[in-house]
């Protein structure tokens, strides 16, 4: 089988596998594993935003979890006024997922686009650690803002709605989740076989050569981060809605950590590489985590193995090559 065509079966085995665990629970009535495949959906769908800067783009970004909790607190906020009936600057609250998402994604793409607008002017070392810096100050930005909880956080304490499905219910929030999650890699998947996503690769490998082509290497790398920032907002405030919760501890730096391991275990830049990274987390989470407080031990042994061995992650240790494309 060719290499292609092997790695489009696995991509396939993926996105069906991953709706037919919760299908299995559903019947099995086992809740809880509905809902850790719901928390593997979100996961890797902050993985594919992320997955456009870096692994289109060469943006290697420590500062995504800043766009994921502000994701999660334009949720929580929204679903807070929605409740006490407060307006916010103006403007009535809301507690539909519909209404919701886009808030979300503009806030959080608008924030990348300003964070990218400056450390897109720094390269390598330089450029990941203005993106930590930016991340860091809104995380303390929101630990010190005590109108919406601060250090202890924002409770949700009735999931937000979407037309026709209970979210209450764990199988309905998969539901939305899961398809949320095969429209980023459908998007993804657009990106990279686009001009665009072209133009963002040659930038990746060699910014001058580019530029001498007429590519605008800032213009491009600026609209990708922003974009990049928009998915994984939206993966954040998916995640408050599992978690009925918005803290802090979504934008802290080893948020940002836990989405570049899940890229590098599924394999930079390929298109269901973010599914197959979230996965191995959380079932590391899950397996090793009730044996022993020191389960990211072995995670980082699973990662270091990768590194090494299988630089194109676990898809491109299937398919035989570093990267398609």
């Amino acid at each position: 089988m060719r290499n292609e065509h092997r790695e489009y079966a696995v991509n396939a085995v993926l996105a069906l596998g991953l709706l037919a665990v919760p299908l299995w629970a559903l019947w099995a009535n086992e809740p809880f594993t509905i809902t850790l495949c719901t928390r593997i959906a979100v996961l890797a769908l902050a993985g594919v935003g992320l997955n456009i800067a870096l692994g289109l783009g060469g943006m290697v970004s420590f500062g995504h979890a800043a766009f994921f909790g502000l994701g999660g607190y334009v949720a929580g906020i929204l679903a807070q006024h929605a409740s006490s009936g407060a307006p916010i600057l103006g403007l009535p609250g809301s507690n539909q997922m519909l209404v919701i998402w886009p808030v979300a994604m503009l806030v959080a793409g608008t924030v990348a686009a300003a964070i990218g607008a400056l450390s897109l002017r720094t390269t390598g070392i330089f450029f990941i650690m203005i993106t930590l810096a930016f991340a860091q100050m809104v995380y303390y930005f929101a630990v010190s803002w005590p109108a919406y909880g601060g250090e202890d956080g924002l409770p949700i304490y009735v999931r937000n709605r979407f037309p026709g499905l209970n979210t209450m219910r764990p199988w309905d929030l998969f539901v939305v989740s899961w398809g949320l999650l095969m429209a980023g890699i459908g998007v993804f998947a657009l990106i990279r076989g686009s001009r665009f996503g072209a133009a963002l690769m040659a930038i990746r490998q060699n910014p001058d050569r580019a530029a001498s082509v007429g590519i605008s290497p800032f213009g491009v790398q600026l609209a990708a981060f922003a974009l990049s920032g928009a998915i994984t907002g939206l993966a954040g405030a998916l995640m408050a809605d599992l978690s009925r919760f918005t803290s802090p501890s979504m934008l802290a730096w080893p948020m940002s950590g836990e989405l570049i391991v899940i890229i590098i275990l599924g394999g930079v830049g390929r298109v269901f590489g973010p599914v197959a990274g979230a996965a191995i987390l959380v079932g590391f989470e899950v397996t090793f985590g009730g044996m022993t407080e020191h389960w990211k031990l072995w995670l980082g042994l699973v990662l270091l193995g990768v590194v090494l061995f299988a630089r194109g992650g676990l898809l491109g240790l299937i398919a035989g090559r570093e990267r398609l494309g």
